[in-house]
């Protein structure tokens, strides 16, 4: 997922995160935070100050998301990650560039990208879609 800690989503996201993670985090779940400054330049912090900012809300909040050091997800220094994620997960459009903050990616166990939220879906609005990738992880169905 991409992640931006200080958009104007950010409140709910950040809270539903953590709610997600405490529900499935002994699932198996993990939430990766990658911070972006390419959006409206909302995340101009290091990555010292963006977990500094992060604490003062949650102080469990580092702990509970994977945080990653800020970097591109659009343009010629597009991480790996989100080069190989938009190539296989495109907008309904077709398009590939991620357009604002808080776009989510889900990947399964085995790195299988298989499902692109836009930024207006809220966390617990994935909740079908990660139960049922854990389910089929925990060899459910």
């Amino acid at each position: 997922m991409s992640f931006l800690l200080k958009g104007a989503q950010d409140g709910v996201n950040r809270l539903l995160f953590a709610k997600l993670h405490d529900e499935y985090a002994t699932r198996g779940l993990k939430i990766l935070a990658f911070p972006c400054n390419q959006f409206g330049a909302q995340e101009p912090g290091t990555e010292e100050e963006i977990l500094e900012f992060v604490k003062k809300y949650d102080e469990k909040m580092a702990e509970k998301l994977v945080f990653f050091e800020k970097g591109s997800v659009n343009g010629s220094d597009t991480r790996e990650v989100f080069a190989y994620l938009k190539e296989k997960l495109p907008d309904d459009d077709g398009t590939t560039a991620i357009r604002w903050n808080f776009n989510k990616f889900l990947v399964d166990h085995t790195g299988t990208p298989i499902k692109r939220f836009v930024p207006t879906v809220a966390p617990f609005d994935m909740k079908d879609d990660i139960e049922s990738l854990l389910k089929k992880k925990e060899g459910g169905n």
